[in-house]
């Protein structure tokens, strides 16, 4: 079981899988209050950097799930580096349904709601490990301003452009749902700079290291077009955000 080559490849030097800087998920965590002891479940915990972060700075607790072996590993090496691996652990595997024997004051899943087939599957999936009065922590993209045709949605990398939402539009989502936003803390386009742009110099030292291996066309490719296509597209039209809900 594992995440496709290209992106343990392409983000292999992130801490972050996401349009989010460390600054954006340190203010996240002193936005939700959060309180020493506190059990998180994180569905898609990538590289491990939030719940490692939150358990040294808020004291909190918790498991993290994901399909990436290396991004697994790494969140367990940097348990170890920050002193806190006796308060998380992260388990290779597939967090698509996914529900904790134990209850958690909060409920995440940050950037990877196709687990459950989107916003509101995952939301379901997430209240089954929620214990009354937690909140639930949704990392989603919106669209910053729609865009004018279906060609510059996928140019996106979104399917068409009905894939997301206006941001207002997004935030009503949540009330149909039958959930109050209680906070959220949205990227910018520096967050988005920083989770892109890291990713091209990844792949240029992975080329100049793997020149022989059957991928390297491909990650030549990416490199190729990414700058242009990210530049053009991602960094005008998308736009990226962590929402906070509690039950209504």
């Amino acid at each position: 079981m594992d995440i496709p080559r290209i992106f343990n490849i392409t983000e292999s030097a992130h801490r972050i899988h996401n349009p989010f800087t460390p600054e954006k998920l340190a203010t996240l965590g002193t936005a939700l209050r959060l309180e020493t002891g506190t059990r998180v479940l994180d569905l898609g915990s990538g590289s491990g950097e939030m719940l490692c972060t939150w358990a040294r700075d808020h004291g909190v607790i918790g498991t993290g799930i994901d399909m990436s072996r290396l991004f697994t590993e790494q969140a367990k090496l940097r348990a170890v580096e920050l002193g806190v691996a006796d308060q998380v652990r992260f388990i290779h595997g597939d967090a698509a349904g996914y529900v904790s024997d134990e209850k958690a004051g909060v409920a995440a899943c940050v950037g990877a709601t196709w687990i459950a087939g989107g916003v509101a599957g995952t939301i379901e999936l997430l209240a089954q490990s929620l214990r009354p009065g937690g909140i639930i922590l949704i990392g989603e993209p919106y669209w910053r301003q729609l865009p004018p045709s279906e060609d510059v949605a996928r140019g996106c990398l979104a399917g068409s452009i009905s894939d997301f939402l206006l941001l207002p539009e997004l935030l009503a989502s949540f009330g149909h749902l039958g959930y109050d936003i209680v906070e959220m803390v949205l990227a910018d386009q520096d967050s988005w700079d920083r989770y892109e742009a890291a990713k091209w110099l990844t792949m240029r030292r992975w080329l100049e290291a793997n020149p022989g291996d059957e991928f390297a066309k491909d990650v030549r490719a990416q490199l190729t077009s990414e700058p242009e296509r990210y530049t053009a597209y991602t960094r005008e039209y998308l736009g990226w955000g962590v929402f906070a809900l509690m039950a209504r």
